[in-house]
């Protein structure tokens, strides 16, 4: 037994008003899109376009985002299910949201996003994800502590002192808490992002963030899969999961795009009208 593991029995709701009870998942998720928006507010201000455009892009990244996440995680982890009684998938309250899925539903609402205003306001696909990455980054890390506070998504047991006792969940024994093992790499990720934007837009390349972003991100998620428990029983005969299967196509897409920023070399600064 680990003696230095800490034992963590958090009450996944901060309050409970008869059947409706209000999680730490909930107020984090909606915190990512907060710290979005703020930074979406600083974008905007100091690259000249108007601010009313903003809530059009929070309402499509928020429906973008919950979709697709609930689809991912009906489509590629329990198919059988939710295929088999379809209504399943609406109730969005009984848990199951994949980042993967989040993520096409994200490249989805920003090509709506583009198509009704890129053209008008002189900026394109590739310019908005570039700065969209960044917000996402601290957003994933938001999600990542809420899935802490649910104490789900943790890994395998280990021996380190910084194990976590899941006792919510009725594990005994010291697990990996892989949830803050990707919520730091998020964030630091976020943080070096935003300081490279800051100090080098005027020297940066379009999609080049978006590169680096695809390939640190689905890297690390890569990595930290191998010390994450199955998250469904046919993962457990495979030699890759299904969240380091499907993070190999976001890998690939990000190195694709440093190719592509490098022989385009398009400034990611918006061209002003």
């Amino acid at each position: 037994m680990n003696l230095l593991a800490i034992n963590w029995n958090v009450d996944p709701f901060i309050f409970t008003l008869g059947n409706f009870g209000l999680r730490y998942y909930s107020v984090l998720f909606l915190l990512g899109f907060v710290i979005g928006y703020a930074i979406f507010k600083w974008y905007y201000k100091r690259e000249g376009l108007p601010q009313n455009l903003l809530d059009p892009l929070l309402y499509a990244l928020l429906i973008g985002t919950i979709v697709g996440a609930r689809l991912g995680h009906c489509l590629f982890y329990e198919p059988s299910i939710y295929l088999a009684n379809p209504i399943r998938i609406l109730k969005v309250w009984e848990g199951g949201l994949a980042s993967h899925g989040g993520a096409i539903g994200v490249l989805v609402a920003v090509w709506w996003y583009v198509h009704k205003y890129g053209k008008k306001y002189g900026f394109s696909y590739l310019w908005l994800i570039d700065r969209l990455v960044i917000a996402v980054a601290f957003a994933g890390c938001m999600i990542r502590l809420g899935n802490l506070m649910n104490s789900e998504i943790y890994g395998n047991p280990t021996n380190l002192p910084w194990g976590f006792i899941f006792e919510l969940r009725g594990e005994t024994v010291a697990k990996h808490p892989t949830q803050l093992y990707e919520a730091l790499s998020y964030l630091f990720l976020g943080v070096g992002l935003l300081l490279n934007y800051k100090y080098r837009l005027p020297k940066l390349k379009e999609g080049w963030t978006f590169g680096v972003f695809l390939i640190v991100l689905f890297g690390m998620r890569f990595l930290i899969e191998y010390i994450k428990e199955p998250q469904v029983a046919f993962e457990e005969g495979m030699s890759l999961n299904m969240g380091q299967w499907l993070s190999v196509p976001f890998i690939i897409a990000g190195i694709i795009m440093l190719v592509y920023s490098y022989v385009r070399k398009k400034p990611a600064a918006i061209k002003k009208q």
